[in-house]
């Protein structure tokens, strides 16, 4: 019997499906425990509790949001990557590349950094657009 190997970027698709999780536990953080009624985290109505949040709490569920919309691209460009045998240690490289700079744009959406945040979002795309192509010939 012959198994397919898990390479690092099919590792990094599962990183990036955790992603937008983090950002809600980053959002919901310190308020599970606060009684709905002081603001605490409304677990009846969780979406409309992360809408009304304001300042970093506010931006941690911007981040969800974009990191959520920014999964469709990376996992189709990494598995059309592997379709079209891409050389599987660049690909590995571009994919952690991808995740270090999800992760460096979530922070700086927190931070309040929105220079910054847009240009680790651009350097982001373009890694992702190289992944696409990494096994074009």
């Amino acid at each position: 019997m012959t198994f397919a190997r898990f390479t690092i970027a099919y590792w990094c698709v599962l990183i990036a499906a955790l992603l937008p999780l983090a950002c809600a536990g980053l959002a919901k953080y310190g308020m599970m425990t606060t009684p709905r009624r002081q603001g605490g985290y409304d677990n009846n109505n969780p979406r409309g509790w992360l809408a009304r949040q304001t300042d970093w709490r506010g931006r941690a569920n911007a981040a969800q949001a974009n990191t959520f919309e920014a999964l469709p691209f990376f996992f189709a460009a990494v598995i059309i990557a592997h379709l079209l045998q891409a050389g599987q240690t660049s690909l590995d490289i571009l994919a952690l590349l991808f995740i270090v700079l999800r992760i460096a744009y979530i922070m700086m959406y927190i931070a309040d950094l929105a220079q910054a945040r847009s240009a680790i979002w651009a350097l982001a795309m373009l890694v992702n657009i190289g992944i696409l192509f990494s096994g074009y010939r």
